[in-house]
């Protein structure tokens, strides 16, 4: 299958190199020095180029906030058949612009980033494919997930964005209010070093995208439950009141086995 990947940053090339093994792959990138290390792919600086290309599916790859700025500057060089597909964080706005565009389409969200993940070993990694999606589109990305062994789920539009606001914006708030707290610290603990770890590799991210996953319309309700829980706990430590102490600690401990069960 011939396949267009715009965009070579991380999660973009990490596509383009698994993808050429088994298909025609074509990237495209403004940046001409990300383009240098591929291999067995064509490699276009000008949009315009993949016209003669004639790709099957579209995969969007460009950072979050120029994502339909990028599918606007493609689509008149695309054959009509073409799938147009994106591996947005948050899909706001998406499904509007794909009704919009009378184009098939496949939605998917890798949850994992070159970052943090072991790309070697995928196993423990999800990925979300939108149940809204073409069926074709659906199929080619079961089986290339499938085929790196991640965990597969499906949502719909609205159903993704809520469960990011859950699974991103609370860690990803929770490491930058420790980022926020944080001081020189000469004697740091076990604790302390693999919360600073986390945190350093967090704020290596780009910034619109760490951006753009807070502004999920649904991270606000998240960032006041993370309010409402910290109250709470200040109450108690304010109180030194022990038997309330060892229920709220139960309770998390508790939290942990149900999310464990379900990891």
């Amino acid at each position: 299958m011939r396949i267009f990947v715009m965009g070579a940053g991380r999660m973009g090339a990490w596509l383009v190199e698994e993808l050429c093994l088994d298909h025609e792959v074509a990237v495209y990138d403004r940046d001409p020095r990300k383009l240098k290390y591929f291999f067995r792919v064509e490699r276009y600086t000008d949009v315009g180029e993949v016209r003669a290309f004639e790709p099957r599916i579209l995969i969007n790859a460009v950072s979050l906030p120029e994502t339909l700025e990028a599918f606007d500057a493609a689509l008149p060089h695309l054959p009509e058949d073409c799938i147009l597909s994106d591996i947005a964080s948050v899909k706001t706005g998406l499904r509007d612009y794909y009704a919009a565009s009378r184009r098939r389409f496949v939605s998917t969200h890798p949850m994992f980033g070159p970052t943090f993940a072991n790309i070697r070993d995928l196993s423990s990694q999800h990925t979300v494919i939108i149940k809204e999606s073409d069926e074709e589109g659906k199929a080619f990305f079961k089986d290339f997930y499938s085929g790196l062994r991640l965990n597969l789920h499906e949502y719909t539009f609205e159903e993704h964005d809520r469960t990011i606001a859950y699974s991103l914006s609370v860690p990803f708030a929770s490491s930058l209010v420790f980022a926020a707290c944080m001081k020189k610290q000469d004697a740091p603990g076990t604790t302390f070093n693999e919360h600073l770890k986390i945190a350093k590799a967090l704020l290596s991210e780009d910034d619109r995208l760490l951006a753009e996953i807070l502004f999920n319309p649904y991270t606000v309700e998240q960032i006041e439950r993370i309010n409402s829980r910290l109250r709470y706990l200040t109450h108690i430590i304010k109180g030194r009141d022990m038997e309330e102490m060892e229920k709220f600690l139960e309770r998390l401990r508790r939290n942990i086995r149900q999310e464990g069960e379900r990891a």
